[in-house]
């Protein structure tokens, strides 16, 4: 089933691993989340496999679960991106760089800024991943006494990104023009003033930093919410959105694409990355046994506290041995909800054993050799699932190093993934063009 059809792939990095047993599988590093020396090799390794981008999610606050739960997880402790990314964008080349940012906690004027340092330190390699932050507890840490409702984060999101990207285009490509002998550092004619004033946001400008070597860091989005496919459609470069199989992956594909066209944009400028959970194995037999051993290292109070925050709601006071309540709409993520409602009645499970499955993983995984989820990989890469994947490792090293070393080379030989990077920026190796600036005709495009 070989083509000119290419797979992309992220690496999902904080957690290192999304698996709440990871840190506890035998030959993990158990403190590889907050561990330099560790996450520098990991991005190599990365960079190694040709992969596309290093996926930094990020939270505003520690997760929002009981205590007996928290003490067990590794996500209580992590580094701030920009940092992080910083440091890692010395010693990688071609890599991408993502980056989670909050529309919700953070100012338009930071974001811009951040993020068009970290393109120019890493010479075209940033992405910002927009948000808008479900976590209530991350409202209690700005201020604020509860979380904005769902639907107004996503409103102001879409104004935050048109103050963001037009702060960008504040200079002109060739504004700098350094004249040592005439004293002159830069044209006044190609700067520009946003002065944006809207229903959210009040926003001077210019940006006091030149415009970003990709023009824009790479917009991603992570979720598919009804007002998370629209937001996507309307401004996301790379989507990283949840599909448990290759059904829900066809429909979420063509529902942004189709979005994104009827907003005037081309489908392929879009680039649909649903996360997989990876474990391969000699055998398919043995890599399910590396999976049970896996989930078996999640304790049940790690479990029940991943299931109420997965669909924003407490459901520990119910029968564990009884099928899941109606669970009413909140204000926490919606798209994580659907999914777990979805898994529940699919497979009928109770709520203790959809907690262990939550508590483990229960979204997308390919387990098996490096030929079984090649095949799978392909097929959705033909189907139109996805334009690739934002591959989470089920522990590391041993995980990341199994998918570069096996499945990397076994995707090439089929001639659906790169041997060699495409360019020196994160926007060339994804195939998207450099956008225009919105208010001067001398960028370059």
């Amino acid at each position: 089933m070989s083509g000119s059809k290419q797979l992309k792939l992220g690496a999902f990095m904080r957690p290192v691993s999304i698996h709440t047993g990871a840190w506890r599988y035998p030959g993990a590093i158990p403190d590889a989340n907050f561990n330099f020396p560790a996450l520098k090799k990991f991005i190599q390794k990365l960079e190694q496999g040709k992969f596309d981008a290093f996926f930094m999610a990020d939270h505003l606050a520690v997760l929002n679960m009981p205590i007996n739960a928290l003490k067990r997880s590794h996500t209580v402790t992590s580094f701030e991106p920009f940092t992080l990314l910083s440091a890692l964008a010395t010693v990688t080349e071609h890599i991408g760089l993502v980056a989670t940012a909050s529309t919700t906690y953070d100012a338009p004027y930071h974001i811009a800024r951040r993020f068009a340092s970290l393109d120019h330190i890493s010479e075209g390699r940033a992405g910002w991943n927009i948000v808008t932050t479900a976590n209530p507890d991350a409202a209690l840490n700005f201020g604020l006494e509860e979380e904005i409702e769902h639907d107004e984060r996503y409103r102001r999101a879409r104004e935050f990104y048109d103050v963001v990207t037009g702060l960008w285009d504040s200079f002109a490509d060739d504004a700098f023009i350094r004249d040592v002998e005439a004293g002159i550092y830069f044209d006044p004619a190609k700067l520009h003033v946003l002065n944006h004033k809207a229903k959210y946001l009040s926003v001077r400008g210019p940006l006091n930093i030149a415009r970003p070597v990709q023009g824009w860091p790479v917009i991603v989005q992570a979720g598919a919410s009804e007002a998370g496919r629209q937001l996507a459609a309307e401004t996301a470069e790379a989507v990283f959105a949840p599909a448990g199989n290759l059904e829900a992956g066809k429909a979420l594909f063509a529902d942004i694409k189709g979005r994104a066209q009827a907003k005037g944009r081309d489908p392929d400028s879009i680039k649909i990355l649903p996360g997989a959970l990876v474990v391969v194995g000699e055998t398919v037999a043995e890599a399910q046994a590396k999976r049970v051993y896996l989930d078996s290292l999640v304790h049940y109070d790690s479990g029940i506290a991943s299931l109420n925050s997965a669909i924003g709601y407490d459901v520990s006071g119910f029968d564990p041995d009884g099928p899941l309540p109606e669970i009413p709409l909140t204000n926490a993520g919606h798209s994580s909800r659907e999914r777990v409602i979805a898994l529940a009645q699919r497979e009928n499970l109770t709520i203790r054993q959809l907690a262990q499955r939550i508590g483990s993983y229960g979204g997308l995984a390919f387990v098996g050799t490096p030929q079984t989820i090649a095949d799978e990989m392909e097929k959705w890469l033909f189907e139109e699932g996805s334009d690739g994947f934002n591959i989470m490792f089920p522990y590391l090293p041993e995980g990341l190093n199994d998918f570069v070393d096996k499945v990397v080379p076994e995707l090439q030989r089929r001639k659906i993934f790169r041997k060699e990077y495409e360019g020196t920026t994160l926007r060339e190796n994804l195939g998207l063009a450099r956008p225009a600036n919105r208010f001067f005709q001398t960028s370059l495009v």
